[in-house]
């Protein structure tokens, strides 16, 4: 096993900033136990984290090895883990894991371990890198332990990871991949998750102002009083798809976050679906927590400034419970359809910027700016 002169093997966690850095700061307070302890026979392990951008301007995974290595070299760590955010692509697979056991390398990409229990997936696979990298080395070409199992743990009908294809000058000697409609919904599930698309909440603060305005004008208005009293439950759903698909379509043309590929392969057009799918997502789920919030905000604002006479004479309805729900569940509709408007106020960057992780951001521009080089020429 790799071991440096004082009986201690040193693993680095070279993470991408923003949440990979977060999983490995989280693991790495447990992991030399927990290492030690699965490893045995009295090994001890010693971690640290470093935080850079080491994935940044390439998405290609033996380019990122081979910077890894480099990187490797510098310090005096017997193995060198890399965590990344991005979802990483060779010869039409989602990668999940490339190790070299030859260097003592490894690099891991999040989004295809899912969006559910993303902390105890990454510390148990970044146990397995470390384990098979420190273990008996295989006889022979100097190749790896192919017998045995990396990603054990994560092998079942619900996590389709098996081995990759590997180019002949690849730095790595072995890969695991995701493929098939589970592998892909795996991926695009960790890609939403890592987007965290919560933070497009607070990110889009003049859409929420136009929608907060908006909710508050309309719920003391007579005339959207009398629709919500006239609209059936079928209708109210309708309206609410229709204005939070509005909102979403809204946000993803004026911000332009569609991407296009310039490219035609199979592979780039694999990959485009994916982007655009996670990009429809974590724009939904942060318009779906919006539109959540706008109900709750607009029910306690009815409760305050509503008068049940003056309602009740103008409906010809009393105003109790049911009204207030129905009443703030329409409002939401419209005051979504008002944040819609004004969103438009939002800059790029900053709907970009609430929308994707750093990360995500680095890769999008990238990939605008390849396509208009290959444009140009």
């Amino acid at each position: 096993m790799r071991v440096s002169s004082q009986g201690v093997t040193v693993v680095a966690l070279l993470a991408d900033p923003d949440a990979p850095t977060e999983i490995a700061q989280r693991m790495a307070r447990t992991l030399p136990a927990r290492l030690a302890d699965r490893s045995g026979q009295g090994r001890r392990f010693d971690v640290e984290v470093v935080s850079e951008p080491f994935s940044a301007g390439t998405e290609d995974p033996p380019t990122l090895m081979r910077r890894i290595m480099d990187r490797g070299r510098a310090e005096s760590w017997d193995i060198v883990v890399a965590i990344t955010d991005l979802p990483l692509h060779s010869h039409g697979r989602k990668v999940v894991v490339d190790l070299s056991h030859e260097h003592g390398l490894a690099l891991l990409s999040l989004p295809p371990l899912g969006g559910l229990r993303l902390q105890t997936r990454a510390r148990r696979a970044v146990e397995e890198a470390v384990l098979s990298l420190a273990g008996p080395r295989a006889t022979g070409a100097g190749g790896p332990p192919r017998s045995q199992p990396l990603l054990g743990p994560f092998v079942s009908r619900l996590a389709p990871i098996h081995p990759g294809q590997i180019g002949e000058e690849e730095t790595a000697d072995l890969r695991y991949v995701v493929s098939g409609p589970r592998g892909y919904l795996r991926v695009l599930v960790g890609m939403v998750r890592a987007n965290r698309p919560w933070r497009l909440v607070p990110g889009l603060s003049k859409a929420l102002a136009a929608a907060l305005a908006t909710g508050a004008v309309a719920t003391v208005n007579s005339t959207i009083w009398n629709l919500a009293e006239s609209l059936s439950a079928p209708r109210l759903v309708i309206a609410t798809v229709g204005s939070i698909v509005l909102m979403i379509g809204w946000l993803i043309v004026d911000a332009q976050l569609w991407h296009r590929s310039a490219e035609v392969s199979r592979e780039a057009r694999q990959r485009a679906r994916l982007y655009n799918a996670s990009t429809v997502m974590t724009v939904g789920i942060g318009v779906l927590v919006c539109y959540v919030g706008l109900i709750v905000i607009n029910l306690v604002w009815a409760l305050f400034i509503l008068n049940d006479q003056v309602f009740a004479s103008t409906t010809r309805t009393p105003l109790h419970a049911a009204e207030y729900w129905t009443l703030s569940w329409f409002v939401a509709s419209v005051a979504t359809v008002g944040g819609a408007l004004g969103s438009g106020l939002e800059s790029d960057e900053a709907i970009r910027a609430a929308a994707y992780s750093k990360r995500e951001q680095e890769r999008r521009r990238m990939l605008q700016d390849d396509d208009g080089d290959q444009l140009v020429t």
